[in-house]
């Protein structure tokens, strides 16, 4: 069986992990990657409640945060969950180390420019060179959702301060009181140390926005965040990072013969929090338990209808009334422990689980969801 995994972010690195992690060897396994983007320049912030493949690479650890909505701030204690921050240049050395244990991994610079099945197997075009696999995990190619949903769109600025402005112990998980002029809208803080942060604007637009950012406004929004919210008059942006990723609440058409897409290409952004880490961990190991038990990567676990629905719902009122986010955010976290919200957007809680945290609520969002699930 040989086994080319089309970019080597986090999607297809993390798969490299679960596959390599497996007993037997599932190789041999080409990653190709054409460079363009620098992973060392990336990150990952997460909840999880277990122990990880990847935890080696984790740099920071959090047992809290703090958040701010409607007018209220609190320190949340998060149960059993730690949240944690991965580097993308300790990710890559992680996994480097995993592939080199094994032997059967290889790293190729390459651009692919087309991925198609061939025969009972699949082709790719590497270079303008065919490269021909047993399967084909695409985290490239693939276009984006069918069905658009919303946009989460962001900025941070990676900042140093002149003097203390962060507490290092404690994140922003999100902080509603910035501008809201376009769509909900928070402000996230990860700190590196007392006078470095990632401060980043984030928004949930509607699916008419089309994604569009709009960049003077939200450095504009981090400009006055930093100087009225947290009180810093000198600093320095070392970085600044943005994206738009399309939301969708539908389940994703993944699969094209020998050909199966992962990462935020098979839709695992989840819609309603914009976090795929652990999905992606979740679900590469899923696809490695397929292929060692079956043979093929298809044997993946069906997206909970309910879960779909719920993030359905929400970005559907948030698009049609932007306040109703951070009301929502409110009524979730007004607890001492953020565990049970963390284990719902886990996907983990039950009915009963569920119907405890809907019924606090914003009276607008319980009736759709409770219609929904009906």
């Amino acid at each position: 069986m040989t086994i080319l995994i089309a970019g080597g972010g986090l999607s297809g690195l993390s798969l490299v992990t679960h596959l390599v992690a497996r007993p037997e060897s599932l190789g041999p396994i080409v990653v190709v990657d054409d460079g363009s983007r620098q992973l060392a320049a990336a990150g990952w912030a997460f909840w999880s409640a277990e122990p990880g493949l990847l935890d080696e690479a984790v740099s920071r650890t959090f047992d809290r945060f703090r958040v701010h909505a409607a007018g209220r701030s609190r320190i949340v204690g998060l149960g059993r969950y730690k949240y944690r921050f991965i580097r993308g240049d300790d990710l890559a050395a992680a996994v480097g180390r995993a592939a080199a244990r094994r032997g059967d991994v290889v790293f190729r610079r390459g651009r692919i420019t087309e991925i198609r099945q061939a025969g009972q197997g699949a082709e790719a075009l590497v270079d303008g060179a065919s490269f021909r696999a047993d399967w084909v995990f695409d985290s490239v190619l693939r276009p984006g959702p069918a069905r658009v949903d919303g946009w989460l769109i962001f900025r941070g600025w990676h900042v140093r301060t002149a003097a203390p402005a962060f507490d290092s112990a404690v994140p922003t998980f999100f902080d509603f009181r910035t501008f809201q002029g376009r769509a909900a809208s928070f402000v996230y803080v990860l700190p590196r140390g007392p006078q470095e942060a990632l401060v980043e604007y984030t928004s949930f637009a509607p699916p008419r926005s089309r994604g569009v950012a709009y960049p003077q406004e939200q450095r504009s929004a981090l400009r006055e965040y930093l100087a009225t919210i947290l009180g810093v008059r000198e600093y320095a942006v070392t970085r600044e990072e943005s994206a738009s990723l399309p939301l969708s609440a539908s389940a994703a058409d993944r699969r094209r013969g020998s050909i199966l897409a992962i990462g935020t290409k098979a839709g695992l952004v989840k819609a309603s929090t914009g976090y795929a880490f652990q999905r992606i961990q979740a679900d590469s190991a899923a696809v490695a338990r397929s292929l060692a038990v079956h043979g093929h990567p298809f044997d993946l676990p069906k997206p909970k209808a309910r879960h779909l629905l719920f993030d359905a719902t929400l970005l559907d009122v948030v698009a049609r009334d932007p306040a109703q986010l951070e009301r929502v955010f409110a009524a979730l976290f007004d607890r001492s422990s953020a565990e049970p919200v963390l284990r719902f957007l886990d996907e983990e809680s039950s009915l009963p689980q569920e119907g405890r945290l809907f019924a606090g609520l914003p009276p607008s969002l319980y009736s759709a969801v409770s219609r929904r699930h009906r």
